[in-house]
């Protein structure tokens, strides 16, 4: 068929089609509402899901997290009220995994203290964070002011870098760096603001949190001490945990899961009592990603439901068309018109009611993600993908539903087809 027959016939579909606009809009509906679904929930899941991934690659693909975990039974004793909890990493853990192993190019110690931060009349429950500078390094974390933990900062050292949160709980209508914060019985001077990835949910494990307070390992062990005294329901618990976390990383991704395998035998055997827990960034991605496939082909799939409706609508509405226009096809045909030819027309006619629901579905599809965005503070992504799959379906779907309606025309007996009323 030339360009300018196919013009012609676009133009007749069209003609068709607006003799009967009501018929013909609510027929588009069907079509219109599943193309925009599908467009806005992969956008919505597709939105999640790279939320969630890039959280999950923030904490180092390389990286892996080791954290000391209370086991259900722990060493106890003394008086009753007063119990001893020995256990989780050692510095002795901490030194094996940074020397002994090749494919390990850097290991960063964390010792993390539950304790209250002043300044002036202004106090917040800080967790203090006594690591090395690696730590910042390890962690893609950016630095909204000052700077962070040097090798300079050594055991006497009153350097402390606070999270943003924090500063601006504590700082609030004050200076930010040079300011002096009170913690325990001793005085920290803040050199940096960083911001911390932790609070933005999910049930990711981050090493970091939102009232962090970063400060040399050196001096943490030196003003605190190992040992951690909690009180509750009238007993005294004292937990003694040399590290809390210990941040491994590891030269290649490729090495990242055999390096896990061996810290988990080698921990296995120092610590039976099964006192640690061990996150692989590496491995939440794959698992994350696979979700993401599975989510998304099950979003697709539910909205392609809607699309399946509405071909069914435009199979109804031209196989009604095909029997009003009878008398017509029967003349068309009596006068030299092949079956071929009118199998074209009522396709066409088909394909741009499905193009045109699939074009006005894809401004509603990008409608809805703009306002859960603006509304919400859920992320979402329209992929230029899925708004192909959506256009190129509806029209498939045009040429599917359409295909029997126009056989069916192009076999009507012309003799027959003129004797009817």
């Amino acid at each position: 068929m030339n360009p300018s027959r196919l013009l012609k016939n676009v133009r007749l579909g069209i003609k068709t089609l607006m003799l009967h606009k009501l018929r013909s809009a609510l027929t588009l509906l069907g079509v219109v509402f599943g193309v925009g679904a599908v467009i806005a929930m992969l956008a919505v899941g597709e939105g999640a899901s790279r939320e969630t991934l890039d959280r999950i690659r923030r904490l180092g693909s390389n990286n892996i997290l080791i954290s000391s975990q209370k086991p259900a039974e722990v060493a106890s004793g003394g008086d009753a009220r007063v119990r001893m909890s020995v256990y989780g990493l050692t510095y002795d853990d901490f030194d094996r995994i940074a020397k002994s192993y090749d494919h390990v190019t850097n290991a960063v110690p964390a010792k993390v203290i539950r304790k209250e931060g002043r300044i002036g009349a202004r106090t917040l429950d800080l967790r203090l964070v006594g690591t090395t500078p690696a730590w910042f390094e390890l962690l893609e974390r950016d630095m909204v002011a000052g700077r962070p933990l040097l090798d300079a900062d050594g055991r006497d050292s009153n350097a402390i870098v606070l999270t943003e949160h924090g500063a601006r709980r504590l700082l609030a209508t004050r200076s930010t760096i040079g300011q002096t914060v009170r913690i325990g019985g001793s005085y920290f001077e803040v050199v940096g603001i960083v911001r911390s990835e932790a609070g933005s949910g999910g049930d990711i494990q981050t090493p970091d949190s939102n009232v962090d307070a970063y400060m040399p390992i050196q001096t943490a062990v030196e003003r605190f001490g190992d040992t951690n005294v909690r009180r509750e329901a009238g007993s005294r618990t004292r937990e003694l945990v040399e590290l809390h976390q210990i941040l491994v990383q590891v030269d290649d991704l490729e090495n990242v899961m055999p390096t896990a395998e061996a810290l988990t035998r080698m921990l296995q055997t120092n610590h039976p009592k099964g006192d640690f827990a061990m996150s692989v960034p590496l491995n939440l991605i794959r698992q994350a990603e696979a979700t993401r496939r599975t989510f998304n082909a099950v979003l697709g799939s539910i909205a392609g439901i809607s699309l399946l409706v509405g071909g069914i609508g435009i199979m109804n509405i031209m196989l009604a068309s095909v029997t009003e226009r009878t008398r017509e096809i029967g003349v068309r045909r009596a006068i030299g018109a092949k079956r071929r030819q009118i199998i074209g027309q009522f396709l066409i006619e088909t394909i741009v009611l499905s193009t045109t629901g699939g074009l006005v579905g894809v401004g509603i599809g990008l409608l809805i993600p703009w306002i859960i965005a603006r509304t919400t503070d859920m992320p979402t992504v329209v992929t230029p993908w899925s708004v192909l799959l959506s256009v190129g379906i509806s029209a498939g779907v045009g040429i599917v539903f359409g295909i029997y309606p126009a056989i069916r025309a192009a076999s009507l007996d012309p003799i027959i087809a003129l004797r009817h009323d």
